[in-house]
Order: structure tokens, then C-alpha cells, then sequence
């Protein structure tokens, strides 16, 4: 790859290093400068900008991300479209992450221009939460770099075991002028972690802290089916001839593993019983906060091997004494990056009066105009659908028949665009990040082009309104950021959200796309003509 200034007449179609502001108008570095830049540059007196060209041999930052995100995921992950260069990893349900520590320190041993960065092995995930992000750090990376990080990570190196329902068993035992109290608290803890983890607890018994009676709640507790048979005794465990693992070993059972390299949580053991796991509590496990018993009741969960050689491994990151203000196991997560949830906003509500007849319903490849952009939307990751209806609504409910869509109908359309728009906002949950805007007569919209504005969405970093362009002309869809739908619910006649973008011009993110679809509607007959001519 070249990178350096080069004169502004000889910079169209090279990549843009740095961000410039010129008469108003913002060019964000990794931009391909088109003619209408340069013009701008050249009237704003600018000779020279810094520039990357790419040679033979390199594959642009984007493909690059995407191809070495795509040969890391493995089961349970999605690979999120790729963005300045980023490809981010989710988890497509609750469970835990599965990372091969050893190939993904190969892989970012191969280029310096390559990098992989992820959750530690064995976290504790949420669905849509973010394992792992691919990151090219030059505007290019060599092909040959590429494909040897392919061949690195080949077959997945980043997994998701997911958490399976299951029915566990609790056996809690007492001594002379022990307060109730304080099983109530053990319980209570215990069985909220389990419903956490989508599982329930189905079997208690509260018996003596003696072998005899301890073994006999687990032999009941093993023939009620339950796995698996947690114990949390009145005493902690000190001895692997302590009540709780002699009374494991009479019922039949055996001890795997005693203690773990884990603070606080150091006095757990771990053992079976028929197919059943046994689990000693420690007496931190009355407590909601992260100890050792929630790094084995996730693996657990999830039907990962949990015993004498899995728990030495636990003591790097096993240190949480001193974690100020330690969270609960769903607090934990929340706090971690998750993908954005977004919805659809699908606006159909028009008359269109140049078409001469009800256009969204117009034959267009075997099935109605209306169809491309609902099944398009249906396709990406967003979620709900809203499709916003007004003219001929029943006749475009119809069209949609059998879709897994919202529809919301526009009494106002008559009112003009901006009506159906607040409508379709209306309907945005409101644990909704934002909404991607589409129009009903733009049939080359394809959820690949909605995953790339979604991937370029954070609002964090200044992009809270991604605009798909086509050769630095901005069209739709355009995903807008919920922090600006008070201001959308404002508009009057029939105008879109677009004139917000003058105000707002440093949140706006071009997203440029592959193909003329952002710029292509279907308004006349001549326009369908022409399209399916095409």
C-alpha cells in the first residue's frame, strides 16, 4: 500500500488519511475522494493531501476484517458486516465463550496490520454481546497475511456453549441454632442464579450436617432425575473426609476435585453421582455477588466438562477479592458491548400519483414492488419490522401476507411523508437503539446494506446517523439514532428526516455502497421500465 501527500488533482479515488473540513462540508478520513471532493478541496485552496493508494497484492481493510472474522466464528457466533476496517463478533444466545487462547495469539503474531482482540476464555456472555473484534489497522492489509490468518483461525476459534434448561436439585444442611435466616438467604441466591441461566430449581431438602442424612437427600435427589445436585453445608468444607464428600462417596458417587484456585470460592468441590454432577458450595455462594461457584455452575450449564482438570486452570482471573463493588452475575453483562438493537421502519404508505396505478404492488420479479424492501429488512438483523401503511393499506397488508412484520396504518398519509415517518417511530420499541428508515419503491435495497449501516452505528463515536451513498451521493435507507426522533416528530408536510442532517452533519456516517441501490426508486412506469431492463 502507498501512503503519504500527494497533489489534490492527482488524489480522485484514493483513500482520504485524514479528516478534513472544507467550507462546511466534512470528509472523514477513509474516504475514496471523489471528483466533487476534489473540487471542493481545490476551491478551499488545498494542494496537497495525505493519501493511502493500494497495490496488487492488498485487499481492502473491510474485505480483509470480514474474511479472517468469518474463518474465526465458530458455533453460536455472528459476524456483524465489517466497518473502517472492524468486523465484530456476537453471541447469537446466553451461554459461554469458548476461545482458543493458543490460535488466536498465532494470528496476531502473523502482520502487525492484523489484530484480534476478545473476551477472556470461559466469560460468561449474553446473547448479542460482543466476543471478539477484528480490527485491520492500516486502510489495507497484504493478501498473503490474510490468508494465512484464515488458515490460523480455520474452523472457528471463537465459540458460544450455550446454556441448556436444566433441573437442579438442593440439598441444605443444618446445625443446632443455626438460623433460619440464613438458608433462606442460601436458597434464594442459589435459585436465583439458576433462573438466570434459564434453569430451575425442582428438588430441595434441608437435613442434618451429618454424612448418614446428607447421603440420603442425595440419593433422592439422584432418583428424582436432577442434575445437577448442588450442596450447601451449614459448614464449609475443610477436608475431602468432611460430611459432604464422605457422604457423596456412601451414596455411590466420587469426588472429582476439591478446592479452587478462585477467591472467594476456594472451598468448592466438584464430584458425580450416576450422571449427575455433585457440587459443595462454598459459603459465598449465599452471597449474589461473582465467586468461584459461578464460573462452575456456567460451564455446567452449558454441558462443559467441569472437574480435576478444568478447575486448577481457573486461577488466572480467579482473583475477585478485591473487585470493589463486584456485580451480580446479570449485572456483569450488561455492562459489556452488546450490539445495537435496531429496528425497521419500512415507509408504504403513499399515493403514488405518478405511477398511474398502485405501484407497491407493481409485478417486479415474480412478486410485488412491496416485497423486495419488507423480505430485504426481514433478512438483516434488524428487529421489528414496521411497515407503515396508508393508501390502498389493505391492498398492501395483502401483498404481505405471511411476513413476520408490524403493521402500522397511516390515517394522514395525505399529510406527506413526514407523517408516515412518525408513525413508523411511533412504533420503535423503546429498548431500541435507533431505526434503519426504508422506502417501499427501492427494490435493490438488500439486507447486506442494512447490516452495513448497522455496523457503522455508534453513537458513541459520533456515527448516530448512517446514510447509505452511492459515489458520495447520499440516498436511503438512512439509520437514524434515538436521540433524534423527538426532533423527526417535529417535521410537518412531506419531507423526510434528511434536512436534520445539515444540523447535525458531525453524527452523519456516509456508508458507501456497492451498487446504485440507494439512489434507484421506482416512481413512474418509465422508471420499471428502465429498472427491469436493466
Amino acid at each position: 500500500m502507498q501512503f503519504g501527500p500527494c497533489p489534490v488533482e492527482n488524489a480522485e479515488g484514493a483513500i482520504l488519511a485524514h479528516s478534513i473540513r472544507v467550507d462546511g462540508l466534512f470528509l472523514k478520513k477513509g474516504r475514496l475522494l471523489s471528483p466533487d471532493d476534489i473540487a471542493a478541496l481545490r476551491k478551499a485552496g488545498w494542494k496537497d493531501v495525505t493519501v493511502a493508494r493500494l497495490e496488487r497484492g492488498d485487499v481492502r481493510e473491510d474485505e480483509a476484517a470480514s474474511r479472517i472474522a468469518r474463518a474465526a466464528a465458530g458455533a453460536g457466533v455472528r459476524v456483524a458486516a465489517a466497518f473502517t476496517g472492524r468486523a465484530n463478533l456476537f453471541a447469537e444466545a446466553g451461554g459461554v465463550a469458548l476461545i482458543d487462547a493458543g490460535r488466536i495469539d498465532a494470528l496476531n503474531a502473523i502482520d502487525e496490520s492484523i489484530t484480534l482482540a476478545t473476551l477472556s476464555p470461559f466469560a460468561r456472555v449474553a446473547a448479542g454481546q460482543m466476543l471478539a473484534t477484528v480490527k485491520i489497522i492500516p486502510y489495507a492489509a497484504p493478501e498473503t497475511s490474510v490468508q494465512r490468518a484464515e488458515a490460523a483461525l480455520s474452523g472457528g476459534a471463537i465459540a458460544v456453549a450455550p446454556f441448556r434448561p436444566h433441573d437442579a436439585a438442593l440439598i441444605l444442611t443444618t446445625l443446632t441454632g443455626m438460623k433460619p435466616s440464613l438458608l433462606d438467604k442460601a436458597r434464594d441466591a442459589i435459585a436465583a442464579r439458576l433462573k438466570d441461566l434459564g434453569s430451575s430449581l425442582v428438588f430441595e431438602e434441608c437435613v442434618a450436617h451429618e454424612t448418614q442424612a446428607i447421603a440420603g437427600a442425595m440419593s433422592r435427589a439422584k432418583e428424582s432425575g436432577c442434575d445437577p445436585i448442588l450442596v450447601f453445608g451449614a459448614s464449609a468444607i475443610s477436608d475431602r473426609r468432611d460430611a459432604i464428600p464422605a457422604a457423596l462417596v456412601q451414596a455411590g458417587g466420587s469426588v472429582e476435585h476439591f478446592g479452587m484456585p478462585v477467591d472467594p470460592g476456594n472451598l468448592l468441590l466438584i464430584g458425580k453421582l450416576g450422571r449427575s454432577a455433585v457440587v459443595g458450595l462454598p459459603g459465598c455462594a449465599r452471597s449474589p455477588k461473582l465467586n468461584g461457584f459461578d464460573f462452575v455452575l456456567w460451564r455446567l450449564m452449558a454441558g462443559l466438562p467441569v472437574g480435576r482438570h478444568e478447575i486448577p486452570s481457573m486461577g488466572v482471573g480467579g482473583l475477585l477479592t478485591e473487585i470493589s463493588g463486584r456485580p451480580q452475575p446479570r449485572a456483569e453483562n450488561e455492562s459489556l458491548p452488546h450490539a445495537p438493537k435496531i429496528a425497521a421502519v419500512i415507509l408504504a404508505a403513499g399515493r403514488a400519483s405518478r405511477m398511474g396505478s398502485p405501484k407497491l404492488l407493481a409485478d417486479v420479479q415474480g412478486k410485488p414492488l412491496v416485497r423486495h424492501a419488507v423480505e430485504a429488512a426481514l433478512a438483516s438483523s434488524a428487529r421489528p419490522v414496521i411497515v407503515v401503511t396508508g393508501a390502498g393499506a389493505a391492498a398492501v397488508e395483502q401483498a404481505l401476507r405471511g411476513l413476520e412484520i408490524e403493521i402500522v396504518e397511516n390515517r394522514d398519509y395525505s399529510k406527506g411523508l413526514s407523517e408516515s415517518l412518525k408513525c413508523g417511530l411511533k412504533a420503535v420499541p423503546p429498548d431500541c437503539d435507533g431505526a434503519v428508515v426504508l422506502l417501499a419503491d427501492m427494490p435493490d435495497i438488500g439486507a447486506c446494506l442494512i447490516e452495513k449501516l448497522a455496523a457503522a452505528f455508534n453513537p458513541a463515536e459520533g456515527r448516530a446517523i448512517c446514510v447509505a451513498t452511492r459515489h458520495g451521493r447520499r440516498g436511503n435507507p438512512v439509520l437514524w439514532a434515538r436521540r433524534f426522533f423527538p426532533e423527526i416528530m417535529t417535521l410537518e408536510g412531506d419531507v423526510g428526516a434528511k434536512s436534520l442532517m445539515g444540523l447535525y452533519g458531525e453524527y452523519v456516517c456516509d456508508v458507501e455502497a456497492d451498487h446504485d441501490g440507494p439512489l434507484t426508486d421506482i416512481d413512474t412506469p418509465a422508471d420499471l421500465a428502465r429498472w427491469s431492463a436493466r
